[in-house]
């Protein structure tokens, strides 16, 4: 299943926002793992650091939750966790924290990627005439407030790493 089509059916919704909440799901468990690790490394985490990471985890969360109440309400079989998983990770999930020169480098990949399915997610909802047991409108709605916010973790996250340079 991929982004790259128009979402023709409820069953299609539902495998794309599954999709996204395993990847809310990576993104929080990265910002997580950063956290434990650098504190397990007893070192001092800079205010703004332990800021956006904290942030980032809550905001992963609450994104999950709203998509799985889509999920929910949708008339349409859920797919096994262990399938999502898969897909998301031969998708989104090509690099893992370790590959990245820092903790906001791996957490600006994670707010980029983020913030690009769900702005393809909602290109393709808006490309297609299906109908929907849920309201477009607001499965778009939905879709728009959790890319917004993806878009503003990438600003903070540029923000802060412009201000160490």
């Amino acid at each position: 299943m991929s982004v790259d089509q128009q979402v023709g059916s409820d069953h299609q919704l539902a495998r794309l926002l599954q999709i996204g909440v395993v990847l809310e799901e990576v993104v929080e468990a990265r910002a997580y793992r950063h956290y434990q690790s650098l504190a397990e490394e007893d070192r001092d985490l800079e205010a703004d650091v332990e800021a956006l990471l904290e942030d980032a985890a809550k905001e992963s969360a609450r994104h999950r939750e709203r998509l799985e109440e889509l999920v929910d309400e949708l008339d349409a079989d859920s797919i096994p966790f262990e399938d999502v998983e898969t897909l998301v990770e031969a998708r989104y999930g090509r690099t893992k924290p370790e590959d990245f020169d820092g903790v906001l480098y791996d957490q600006l990949c994670n707010e980029e990627t983020a913030y690009k399915f769900y702005d393809d997610l909602i290109d393709a909802i808006e490309a297609s005439d299906a109908a929907f047991t849920l309201d477009r409108d607001r499965v778009l709605s939905v879709l728009t407030e959790i890319r917004d916010e993806e878009a503003e973790g990438v600003e903070e996250v540029t923000r802060i790493m412009e201000a160490r340079e």
